[in-house]
């Protein structure tokens, strides 16, 4: 008689981040899942702005928190370290904790003086994406683990130096307002030139000159970018306005690699209309993003303000700026103007692309208790995780067949929307609902769904309503996306139909079809 291959079985898909059984306890003191370390560091780092205060935790203890994770499992498990910390940097667009978690994978290898695995070298190159960043590793060791800097760390980032240094990078880069200037960077790690790029030996003479000789450094001649450049610093002050007035000043000030951030200190006056309008061209996607209200208190055209919404929302130029969807809810709330509400409406479609359209009945519930809105995703940033949760959440149930688009915290209540409405507006509709009890919000508004989805921090509260996951039945997959990374997690992860995931993009949301297609769900990097 057959007990296992009989029509209906189904095969039990697993994804990585995993619950070792051990019962821990949330900060609130509701009963809380320990996860292994991989799971733990795994979602820290997808969460992690680093210096960043939470609700529940200082910016001191999760950094601590992370580098100990990254330490340990730098030496015992150098391969998958070494993965998470290249896609950290690369698809997960976290830089600041990709280039410290580089830093403290080899301080850890030295000091337990390990060679298996990924290469010391190799690592650091490659979370060294921007011409900046190899002067944030340097000063990011120096302040933490002193001035002798093992070679190691200067191989890998002469490495990076060599892909990343130009004539456009040296000028918007290598500022006087920077601890180690190019010059700096190129003596500490003795940096060859790349034979393929034989400009690239003066670039780095002229870089040395600007940092050590500045009154008689000199571009080098081949290089367009910092001779048109050096020709404009040259100009009177009188002289400068009318070049950005004059008809090609656009043309002129791309050519010479001028940023707005430059702009106005040139101008020595306010950026006004013209100047804006001057160097709009020649600005990257997000630098328009971040200036809407700008544009809006200079007065730009109305015929240059469609062509910056254009750009804002073409899917291709959303898909390179590789901004994380909240972005574009900042940019919404502080431009003045609705001239650029389609276009971010649009734009913030684009950088949802990932959210798969779910079949069936799906039930999502949306955390937005105090925790959520006491933290802030970033020093730079007015948006906290009530907000992420409220995007990732809205675009979901926007794009299921059938969803119940649920808010939560010591109360809960659903979410009105219909379907072609716009994420934007329907955001306006959460509320905030003081504590978390996750547990009755499950109960009370699953109903047969074929799955639930909390986007949340985990940090329930009412311990006494027990594990909010066993509030459905165990054939019914419940996929818990955690925003926040701390320690204990609300239910376990890793068995059967119990997922969590997390991140701040929605890159996470491939993991839910290939689950739900019996497939296991790996790591982002491996799969």
């Amino acid at each position: 008689m057959a007990r296992f291959n009989i029509r209906g079985v189904k095969a039990q898909p697993a994804s990585r981040v995993t619950s070792t059984g051990r019962l821990l306890r949330t900060f609130e003191g509701g009963r809380g899942q320990e996860r292994d370390a991989r799971s733990e560091l795994f979602l820290l780092a997808v969460s992690h702005f680093v210096s960043q205060q939470t609700f529940y935790e200082t910016g001191a203890a999760r950094d601590e928190r992370f580098t100990k994770l990254v330490r340990e499992l730098a030496v015992t498990d150098p391969a998958w370290t070494a993965g998470l910390l290249g896609w950290l940097r690369g698809e997960g667009n976290l830089r600041t904790a990709s280039v410290v978690g580089a830093a403290e994978y080899v301080k850890a290898r030295l000091d337990a003086g390990v060679t298996d695995g990924p290469s010391n070298r190799r690592v650091v190159d490659c979370v060294l994406r921007r011409p900046d960043e190899p002067g944030e590793l340097l000063a990011y060791w120096t302040s933490v683990h002193g001035r002798a800097v093992p070679k190691p760390v200067k191989r890998g980032i002469a490495d990076a130096v060599r892909r990343l240094y130009n004539g456009k990078s040296l000028l918007k880069y290598d500022t006087a307002s920077k601890g180690y200037r190019f010059g700096d960077i190129l003596n500490l790690v003795h940096a060859a030139p790349d034979p393929d790029k034989p400009w690239q030996g003066e670039l780095f003479r002229y870089a040395l000159d600007r940092r050590h000789h500045p009154e008689t450094a000199e571009p080098p001649a081949a290089d367009r970018v910092l001779t048109a450049h050096r020709e404009l610093m040259a100009l009177p002050v009188e002289e400068r306005r009318a070049v950005v007035t004059s008809p090609g000043g656009a043309e002129r000030l791309a050519a010479a690699g001028m940023t707005w951030e430059a702009l106005a200190g040139w101008l020595q006056g306010p950026m006004d209309r013209a100047a804006w309008e001057a160097v709009i061209p020649s600005m990257g996607t997000m630098a328009l993003v971040r200036n809407l209200r700008n544009f809006d208190e200079a007065g730009v055209s109305d015929e240059v303000a469609e062509r910056v919404a254009a750009r804002i929302a073409d899917p291709a130029e959303v898909a390179r700026s590789r901004q994380f969807p909240f972005r574009y809810l900042a940019a919404y709330q502080h431009a003045p103007s609705l001239r650029w509400s389609y276009a971010l409406e649009r734009a913030l479609g684009h950088s949802l692309a990932n959210v798969p359209a779910l079949p069936g009945r799906t039930l999502v519930l949306v955390d937005r208790s105090g925790s959520m809105f006491c933290s802030r995703l970033s020093d730079r940033s007015e948006l906290n995780r009530a907000d992420a949760a409220a995007i990732f959440g809205t675009a979901l149930a926007l794009r299921a067949a059938d969803a119940d688009l649920v808010e939560f915290g010591t109360t809960s209540k659903e979410v009105r929307f219909r379907r072609g409405e716009s994420v934007l507006k329907i955001l306006g509709r959460f509320g905030d609902l003081g504590g978390t009890d996750t547990t009755e919000a499950v109960r009370r508004h699953y109903r047969k769904h074929d799955r639930v989805l909390i986007v949340t921090d985990e940090q329930y509260t009412y311990h006494r309503h027990g594990d909010p996951t066993e509030q459905v039945p165990a054939q019914v997959p419940v996929y818990t996306w955690n925003l926040a990374g701390y320690r204990a997690g609300h239910g376990p992860s890793g068995k059967a139909n119990r997922h969590t995931f997390g991140g701040l993009s929605d890159a996470a949301f491939r993991m839910v079809p290939l689950l739900e297609a019996a497939r296991d769900a790996d790591w982002p990097w491996a799969a």
